[in-house]
């Protein structure tokens, strides 16, 4: 996991940058609609709670924020969208889980398949990896930014499954039904995490050598500057010597 939690980790600090360019706020408007379907009210919805955090830190406008919501509640009128989920391989055999949000299914999934081609992937059927994947809560906290031992102590709190020491940084994994709790506890503790998400982690890795390291983070970039892709999940593992010259 430790490749990929640091690849995330990677782009969530690029994040606000991109934003700059306005790539992000088409995938934030997207994501904030289709979770709002479930729910408008970031209070009861910790799914797009989570996702207005993103927006904002991103330095969305919250009127942008507001109008996303709206449309996903019905309360403004706007483009329908879908949530799609794609299965396939990368170079090495690197499993991934592609989540998609999409106005047209169709050539979402022509573009992902085609961006797979290129780098050494291909597309496979719906069920081909997703048994590889279990959806959980993860926290990455720089080493030097926060205290390690007030980090496991809140860790051990929130009930983690698994605390990893992956150098330079703490990585918690817990049950999503803990995400409000792990949110609202590590606020409590002052720390500022690298990253909070839900997200897919692999149940095994995949170790790449540098040539495949560098084609497959190239795929990944490829793939997350598609609009319609909201996120990638992959159970490569990457030494840190290649992550940092690939960074």
């Amino acid at each position: 996991m430790s490749g990929h939690s640091k690849w995330s980790s990677i782009k969530h600090k690029k994040a606000k940058k991109d934003a700059e360019r306005g790539k992000i706020f088409s995938k934030l408007t997207r994501k904030l609609a289709v979770e709002a379907r479930r729910g408008g009210d970031i209070e009861t919805n910790a799914g797009l709670r989570m996702i207005v955090e993103m927006a904002q830190q991103a330095g969305m406008p919250k009127e942008n924020i507001k109008k996303a919501i709206q449309r996903g509640t019905g309360e403004l009128p706007g483009v329908s969208y879908e949530e799609i989920t794609c299965e396939g391989y990368g170079p090495g055999g690197v499993a991934l889980l592609i989540e998609a949000v999409t106005d047209n299914k169709k050539r979402a999934i022509s573009e992902i398949r085609h961006i797979l081609s290129s780098h050494g992937g291909h597309l496979g059927e719906a069920g081909c990896v997703s048994w590889l994947f279990e959806r959980k809560g993860l926290a990455v906290f720089d080493k030097k930014k926060v205290d390690e031992d007030k980090t496991i102590e809140l860790a051990v709190e929130i009930g983690a499954e698994d605390i990893k020491d992956e150098g330079d940084t703490i990585e918690v994994i817990f049950e999503t039904d803990r995400f409000n709790q792990a949110e609202e506890k590590i606020k409590a503790a002052d720390l500022t995490p690298e990253l909070l998400e839900l997200t897919m982690i692999p149940q095994t890795t995949v170790p790449l050598e540098e040539k495949d390291a560098f084609q497959m983070l190239r795929l990944m970039d490829a793939l997350e500057n598609l609009d319609d892709v909201q996120k990638v999940s992959a159970n490569f593992d990457i030494a840190d010597e290649i992550m940092e010259k690939a960074s």
